[in-house]
């Protein structure tokens, strides 16, 4: 009779320890993934952290929390979350296009620069701006973090090529050529008004030239089609797309199409795919935010030509909203989605990660910078090699940055 009683409890405990045996736990896939997260370089290519680095009170060199208005990034959350380095956007709405327009312009992106050089050098015992793709792993074999710089937006350029090499010197590694709408550069993938030059402009195209010169790499995130196919057509160097995603899997038009991932190939290019969750998936409506946020536009006459306690005063409505009105989020394996229909289309060698992390970027499961890991644990999951995923990290994206150095020094 007592033999009885335990045979329930034997059998539960035969069969845990059967399926234990023959599949992998999920435990072990996590410290696979953990371990493999924190040995290869981890670069994410795009954030606008500088945003929320310019609002009061907020110290990149502090933990802040995500929820409570304290953006996706900091450099101890940046530790965190095995993130070793990332590109810092200097962000420049588009305005209108005259010389007076441009100084401000040019004005603002140098005093954006000068406060991200002024704020990471607070904490040299944390993180280091960084010039060349070698710095990420002097840094990383440091324990520091690699904080590079990216200018979204030719417009501060104004007409004068001359500060393509200005911002170069002040750490700029990239320009992304054009943002929402077109400008004197290139039209935009997103201008309601349509092509203003049918591509890139002639100013645009000695742009390109002085950017090669220069070992500049070329961002085409945000920029028309036409545009693009412009840009391969004269570039010396390999592209990239700091921050976008495949066409087929979501039809918007800040993504690349099949045909165009396969020029991006040819060209020896980039596509690093942004967590911004309407550029990963088609999400279901919610008009009451876009209304709120509309509205909050038409007040502030589309965020252009603001004093700087008018955009102080729209940043903190635009977290109030996002409070009050949550966005839906895609998931990772969403994204990942993608990661596998670009290798099985062009191959292992041409992606990697851009998240646009303050700059709308953020998941159901990669909501801030501490969660990083789990994208590798997507790709332990989906079966991808330590060396595969390696290059999705970093290696691929300073292939590219190597390559534009090279091709500069050959001058």
């Amino acid at each position: 009779m007592k033999l009885f009683n335990y045979l329930p409890v034997i059998t539960v405990l035969f069969v845990m320890s059967f399926l234990t045996s023959c599949t992998p736990s999920e435990e072990k896939l996590r410290q696979k993934a953990e371990k493999i997260h924190r040995q290869v370089l981890t670069l994410d290519s795009h954030t606008d952290t500088p945003l929320r680095m310019m609002r009061s009170g907020f110290d990149i060199g502090q933990r802040h929390d995500p929820r409570e208005r304290g953006g996706k990034m900091d450099l101890p959350r940046m530790e965190e979350g095995g993130l070793d380095a990332a590109f810092f956007a200097v962000f420049i709405g588009q305005g209108v296009m005259n010389p007076e327009a441009y100084e401000v312009a040019k004005r603002r992106a140098i005093e954006i620069f000068e406060m991200i050089h002024g704020e990471i050098g607070k904490y040299p015992e944390l993180a280091e701006i960084a010039l060349t793709p070698e710095d990420a792993y002097r840094l990383k074999e440091e324990g520091k973090r690699a904080i590079y710089i990216g200018l979204e937006n030719a417009y501060p350029l104004g007409e004068d090529l001359s500060m393509v090499e200005e911002f170069y010197n002040l750490g700029a590694r990239y320009i992304t050529l054009s943002h929402t709408r077109n400008n004197q550069i290139c039209d935009s993938s997103t201008d309601n008004a349509g092509p203003l030059h049918n591509g890139l402009s002639d100013f645009g195209r000695e742009v390109i030239h002085e950017m090669n010169r220069l070992g500049m790499m070329i961002d085409v995130s945000h920029i028309s089609d036409k545009a693009y196919y412009d840009v391969l057509e004269i570039t010396e160097a390999p592209i990239i797309a700091s921050h976008s995603n495949a066409k087929a899997i979501c039809d918007n038009p800040r993504n690349l199409d099949d045909d165009m991932l396969i020029a991006l190939a040819e060209n020896g290019g980039v596509i690093q795919l942004c967590i911004l969750s309407s550029y990963v998936k088609d999400m279901p409506p919610y008009p009451e935010r876009d209304s709120a946020f509309a509205d909050l536009r038409q007040r502030y006459n589309n965020f252009e030509d603001l004093t700087d306690e008018e955009m102080a005063e729209v940043r903190r409505q635009w977290d109030e909203l996002n409070q009050k009105f949550p966005a839906p989020l895609a998931n990772v394996s969403d994204l990942v989605d993608h990661l596998d229909y670009i290798v099985n289309l062009i191959g292992i060698d041409y992606v990697g990660i851009g998240t646009d992390f303050d700059g709308g970027g953020g998941l159901e499961d990669v909501f801030d910078v501490t969660e990083m890991g789990n994208i590798t644990l997507e790709l332990v999951r989906r079966g991808y090699s330590k060396k595969d995923i390696e290059k999705i990290w970093a290696r691929n994206f300073m292939r590219v940055f190597k390559e534009n150095e090279k091709i500069a020094g050959k001058r």
